[in-house]
């Protein structure tokens, strides 16, 4: 059956990706992102789509985006947050203009959007939640400390949402991608067990509509992130990791 979907960060990466395909498996989606340009690339379907150009860091103006996004969908099943951005930052860099937008667009972007999506869905008494988080908020590496700060959050928000909707019939969704080959990871060096975005979305949509809540993708990134919690604060500081 076909679904009402919003997808926050559709112009690239895994967002692009998993728009592309919802779209192409038959379902009416709402695509929001800052790339106006990059949102007509999706394809088309005999279904009405929605895309609109939206700045996530723009959070008055989300309930109102929201509510019209719902109004031409007809109602509203499930909706994801996928927008994100990491800035490089140099070894011996703190750039507060770099760490504030991974915060705003991150973090802040995120909780605008899916508070508004809960509201909705608390009253309707159903829904998906699916936020695209990462391995990186699992632990404070010395590379990138607000990047992973920002999913450390976005993790911690969507854990609550899932213990406060569950009683109401609402699943919400953390996602935990690991080296995915997008435009924020070109250039880097070191990659380790790297897929593409189009493959990370399939893992994605199936794992939610198997109705999944947690988990990484691909999976084998669970057992490196246990590794990884588990060592002791002290030691993970000398690693390079």
């Amino acid at each position: 059956m076909a679904k009402k979907i919003i997808v926050v960060g559709a112009s690239s990466g895994i967002g692009k990706e998993i728009a592309s395909q919802l779209i192409e498996e038959g379902h009416q989606v709402a695509a929001f992102a800052r790339r106006e340009k990059e949102l007509k690339k999706l394809p088309s379907s005999k279904v009405k789509n929605l895309f609109v150009k939206h700045d996530v860091t723009e959070y008055s103006k989300v309930p109102g985006e929201f509510a019209k996004a719902v109004k031409a969908l007809g109602g509203l099943d499930e909706i994801y947050y996928a927008s994100g951005v990491m800035h490089r930052v140099g070894a011996e860099e703190f750039s507060v203009e770099k760490d504030l937008e991974m915060l705003e667009v991150n973090l802040l972007g995120c909780v605008a959007w899916l508070n508004s999506a809960a509201t909705y869905f608390q009253e309707k008494k159903a829904g998906k939640i699916i936020g695209i988080s990462s391995i990186a908020g699992d632990r404070g590496r010395r590379g990138n400390p607000v990047y992973n700060a920002s999913k450390a959050g976005m993790s911690t928000y969507l854990e609550a949402l899932r213990n406060r909707l569950a009683v109401k019939g609402i699943q919400v969704v953390t996602v935990k991608p690991g080296m995915i080959e997008t435009p924020m990871t070109e250039g880097l060096s070191g990659l380790m067990w790297l897929i593409t975005a189009k493959e990370a979305a399939q893992v994605i949509l199936a794992k939610v509509n198997a109705g999944k809540e947690n988990f990484y993708v691909p999976a084998r990134w669970a057992l490196v992130s246990l590794i990884i919690r588990l060592i002791p604060s002290f030691i993970f500081r000398k690693l390079s990791v």
